[in-house]
Formats: structure tokens, C-alpha cells, sequence
């Protein structure tokens, strides 16, 4: 059936976004092919489509959701949402929790520089709001299989797996799914040139090494800067640009790694002749910059964050066909690489990234190859593909087997009568199996 969905971003889709506005922009986009959408935006709408609806409310209370919400037959969440606007706990239609984003294992790194007591008050927080999701949701999609594997534990910590849940799906894919990001319905074209020859100091004969997203603190990109001395020992004209280190949401603070980063750059005499450092390339001009790239990058350390992550930013790659350097770890670079788009290297291992580079860049038609097997794989992740579990529950909406209302035990007053005489009559002997008896629970 078309469902009446509204889907609740936590981020304003701008012209600059991140991971989540982006996310919530291409679902909803993608789910009101068959249903009726609202996009519940914080603030004012910037963006407008004939798709769907979409409709601003105030970020500290959130006081507009409610009618949103009233008039919604499945509503979908993340992050804060309901730790922020409780109130929406109450409501009695079916939630969807959105778990693509493992806050609580990314926020233990950057919290890690604060004192203890204080990344321990962050952490117990974050456990709440999980715990407050978990508790109430009832179908949940996440970003890959290692990450459902993840969150069936919390859920399992939580209560959720129960014989009521179990009964009503073995797999219990009607509990959890997988729904991560995806790429766009057709490949990018070019619209104007954004680097070569354009951005200063980089030329229209130089070969760029592009560096999609943001600078987290999980991230490496100290490794791929020092890996620039042998790279332009063999390649002189080879650039590294970084596409954002100002992250467009004035809420997130400033990281600590796009400030180290950019201080060994210039440590190094690098900024600005072979490393370059962008505010956040807009959205609509990403598919520019990265038709223009010679090759995408994307390093992290060895971290928990990795073993659950799902990095979005190698999407991009694949959805323009750029041939890769990554870090080995997370489930994306393994689909990446397992298709001969990337080739991975140790985390923190200077040598073997500059080696990685310089055998892609050795290769001319490096991207002609790397190409075809981009569009094979990048039509396996369209939106319209990725959300598929996400699409089949709005069809039919839910309560969770365990959140469902259910028939309360009653009593059998004429049983209960003759089990009290009885009690009487033979003391507290035999209790437990006169209880059993005497009352009737159905």
C-alpha cells in the first residue's frame, strides 16, 4: 500500500551536506517513488522537489513533529532524534530506528581527549539514547552485515530478542535489515571544470589525488600527506586535495585531525604546492571534482570504528569510476577491492601507500580499466536498491511482535475460589503447583 512515511532528518539537505542530510535527502527521494513523503528538516527548507513534502521544524523543540507525526503511518528516525523530541516515543504508529551510524563507537574517539570522568558521563549518555532507540523501535536497518551482527547484541542486551520477535522470524530480518547508503540512479556528468586549471595552484596537467569527505579523527590523513614526498619524487605534478575539512554543520565542532593534518602540511612546506585543503566541496558539484580525479583515497587507523563502519565516501569513487587507495578494514573497501576498484594498504604504513599511488598513477588508462567494473557494481548500489527492506516495510507497516499490544493473563474467578479454599485447607504446600492449577492464563 502507499504509505503515509516521515522520515525525520537530523541535518538541514543544503547545498553543502554531510552523511546524514545526505542520507535522508536520497531515502526519502527514493522511498516517495511509491509512497507519499514528508521530510521533516530542522529549520527552514533550503531545498524544494514536486517528489514529496518537505517541511522545517524548530531544533530545540521540535513542537511541529507532533502534527507531522500525527498524520504519518510509519515514521523513521536516527541519532538524537528521540532523545531530543521524547514525545515521539508515544506515538503509535510504527518507527523505524535508522542505526546506519555507529555514534556510540565514533564518539569514544573523539571524546578520548577529554578527561576521563567526562568521556565517561559522554559515553553513559550515548549508551541511554541507544537504549532508549532500541527499546522502542520496531524495524531497524543498519549499513552492512557486520553492523547487524553489531546491533543484534545491543538489541539482544536490550531485550529485543525474545520469543516473541524470534517467533515471528527466525532470521529476524523482520527486526533488523540492512539498508545502507547507495549511489545515484545515473552516473555523474561533467558540468564545468572545478580543479584542474581552476582550483589555484593546481593545473590542467596535473594528476589529483581526491580525498572525498571529512577529516575525523578516525581518519589518517597524516599517512597520505607524508606519502606525498615519494609520490612527487616520481610524479611532480601530482596534487592531493582534501574536499572538506569545515564541516557544513555549525553543530559538529571542529576535529582535531583536520587541524593536525593541516598543520603537517604546512610543517612540511606542502600546503599549497602538492597538498591542498577545500571548506566542503558543494553537493551538487561533487560529480565536477571527481570526474577530474585521477584517483580517490580514503585512510583510516586500526580502530573499532573501522571493524562497523561503512565508508560512504567510497561511494563516490565507485559512482565515478575512480580507481582507489584505502585502508583495509571496513566492509565497503572489501566490496571495493573484491571488485578490482581499490587496492589496500596497512593502516599507517607510509611506503606501501606512496606504492599504491604510484601504481595507479603509472597506469594510463588506470581509470578506463577500474570504469566498467565501477558501473557493475555501482548499479548493485542505486538507492533505489539499497533501501529495498526499507520500502517493503513501509508497504506494510508494523508493530514489533514484542511491541504489539497483547491479551493480558486473566483470572478464572470460580477457579481462583477453589484454589484459595484449598490453600487454606493444605497450608502453602504444593504453592507453585496449585497456582498452575487454579489459575487459568490465556
Amino acid at each position: 500500500m502507499d504509505a503515509r512515511v516521515l522520515a525525520i532528518s537530523p541535518e538541514a539537505p543544503g547545498t553543502h551536506m554531510s552523511g546524514p542530510a545526505i542520507r535522508y535527502w536520497q531515502i526519502a527521494q527514493a522511498l516517495a517513488a511509491e509512497h507519499a513523503v514528508t521530510l521533516a528538516v530542522p529549520g527552514a527548507p533550503a531545498l524544494e522537489t514536486s517528489h514529496m513534502k518537505i517541511a522545517g521544524y524548530d531544533r530545540r523543540a521540535g513542537a511541529e513533529l507532533r502534527g507531522y507525526a500525527a498524520e504519518a503511518d510509519v515514521l523513521l528516525c536516527t541519532g538524537l532524534t528521540l532523545y531530543r523530541y521524547p514525545f515521539l516515543r508515544d506515538q503509535p504508529q510504527p518507527m523505524v530506528v535508522d542505526l546506519y551510524d555507529p555514534f556510540l563507537l565514533e564518539n569514544l574517539e573523539i571524546h578520548s581527549a577529554l578527561p576521563l570522568t567526562e568521556q565517561t558521563a559522554h559515553h553513559r549518555m550515548n549508551i541511554s539514547v541507544l537504549s532508549e532507540q532500541l527499546q522502542r523501535g520496531d524495524f531497524f536497518i543498519c549499513a552492512s552485515e557486520a553492523q547487524r551482527d553489531f546491533w543484534l547484541g545491543m538489541l539482544a542486551a536490550n531485550g529485543r530478542l525474545n520469543p516473541l520477535t524470534f517467533g515471528a522470524d527466525r532470521t529476524l530480518r523482520r527486526l533488523i535489515d540492512v539498508a545502507p547508503f547507495g549511489v545515484p540512479e545515473t552516473p555523474p556528468v561533467q558540468q564545468q571544470r572545478r580543479l584542474k586549471g581552476k582550483h589555484p595552484g593546481i593545473r590542467e596537467t596535473d594528476q589529483v589525488i581526491y580525498w572525498g569527505g571529512g577529516l575525523w579523527e578516525w581518519f589518517d590523513p597524516l599517512t597520505a600527506i607524508r606519502a606525498m614526498a615519494a609520490v612527487t619524487a616520481h610524479h611532480p605534478n601530482t596534487k592531493l586535495f582534501f574536499a572538506g575539512v569545515r564541516h557544513p554543520n555549525s553543530d559538529v565542532p571542529p576535529m582535531r585531525m583536520a587541524a593536525a593534518a593541516q598543520a603537517l602540511s604546512d610543517d612540511l612546506g606542502l600546503t599549497g604546492r602538492s597538498v591542498f585543503f577545500n571548506d566542503w566541496v558543494p553537493y551538487a558539484e561533487r560529480g565536477d571534482y571527481l570526474l577530474e580525479a585521477n584517483l580517490g583515497i580514503s585512510l583510516h587507523f586500526e580502530h573499532i570504528e573501522t571493524r562497523f563502519s561503512y565508508r560512504t565516501r567510497l561511494l563516490d569513487y565507485v559512482w565515478a569510476g575512480l580507481p582507489m587507495v584505502i585502508t583495509r578494514g571496513d566492509a565497503l573497501g572489501v566490496l571495493a577491492e573484491a571488485h578490482g576498484l581499490a587496492r589496500s594498504v596497512p593502516p599507517g604504513d607510509v611506503p606501501a601507500v606512496a606504492q599504491v599511488i604510484l601504481h595507479w598513477l603509472d597506469q594510463p588508462d588506470g581509470r578506463a580499466v577500474v570504469a566498467p567494473r565501477a558501473q557493475a557494481l555501482a548499479a548493485d548500489l542505486r538507492w533505489s536498491k539499497v533501501i529495498a527492506p526499507l520500502a517493503a516495510f513501509c508497504r506494510a507497516p508494523r508493530r514489533a511482535a514484542d511491541q504489539a499490544p497483547v491479551s493480558r493473563p486473566r483470572l478464572n474467578p470460580t477457579l481462583l475460589a477453589k484454589g484459595w479454599h484449598s490453600l487454606r485447607a493444605r497450608g502453602l504446600r504444593g504453592l507453585w503447583r496449585d497456582v498452575r492449577l487454579y489459575l487459568n492464563l490465556r
